[in-house]
């Protein structure tokens, strides 16, 4: 039986998610794929940040949906896309969490990326 556990951040597990207040910008296989100034910033634990860009600022045709998804006892499902502009570097090079708990429901109809898997990830300020 393999039953999923189902955590809440705290002390010993912290996530906080603000709003960015600079440009995000995305670039893979010398095309832009996402350009926000809506991105929200999530801070988990000790990993690095994650920037996640609302599904309005990406653009979805340059996506293909995978059958690869994965579990976060913190966050929920997750499924994943590649950018075939990007070649095998780019496989699974997006993820999100289209239903996530509610401890994280503002990264819901978001998505981000993997820095080594995508040609760029630059902030810049917003104009």
């Amino acid at each position: 039986m393999n039953q999923r556990v189902r955590r809440v951040p705290g002390d010993n597990h912290p996530i906080s998610i603000e709003a960015e207040s600079l440009r995000v910008r995305v670039m893979a296989g010398g095309r832009l794929i996402a350009d926000s100034s809506r991105a929200l910033v999530l801070r988990e634990a000790s990993y690095p940040p994650v920037h996640y860009i609302p599904r309005e600022d990406v653009d979805m045709s340059a996506l293909v949906r995978s059958d690869r998804t994965t579990y976060c006892p913190y966050k929920g499902d997750c499924s994943y896309y590649s950018i075939p502009a990007g070649g095998d570097r780019a496989l699974y090079a997006v993820w999100t969490y289209e239903n996530p708990f509610d401890a994280v429901a503002a990264i819901g109809r978001h998505l981000a990326f993997y820095p080594e898997r995508v040609d760029s990830i630059t902030l810049r300020a917003a104009q």
